[in-house]
């Protein structure tokens, strides 16, 4: 069964990384997994899923840490289902951490 998240994030966590598609070709290639231009575009389009192992190589050269989570699966009722633009400002906010503190003093978080 397709999840359809893995898509969207897989393209959003490669533009956060500033990685263009061949960039991330060449990552995989170092861990010695060689694809295609062609199966990334497929995998962020929605038409083909990696495999678990590719997936994991993945997360791994996006510094995806919570997997589970980020893919929109959930193991607990507290957690938060996120909107795409939601999902889109809490990484942007874990990829600027200068930033970080002034987004609490905006939200009168400290």
């Amino acid at each position: 069964m397709k999840n359809p998240n893995i898509s969207k994030v897989l393209k959003a966590y490669r533009k956060l990384n500033n990685y263009s598609v061949n960039d991330l070709v060449i990552k995989l290639e170092d861990q010695n997994l060689p694809v295609a231009p062609k199966t990334v575009y497929g995998w962020e389009s929605g038409q083909t899923q990696p495999d678990a192992d590719t997936l994991l190589i993945l997360c791994k050269i996006y510094h995806i840490d919570n997997i589970l989570g980020t893919f929109g699966y959930s193991s607990s009722a507290d957690d938060l289902s996120l909107s795409g633009e939601e999902r889109n400002l809490v990484l942007e906010y874990r990829n600027h951490p200068a930033m970080q503190n002034a987004v609490k003093k905006l939200l009168d978080m400290q």
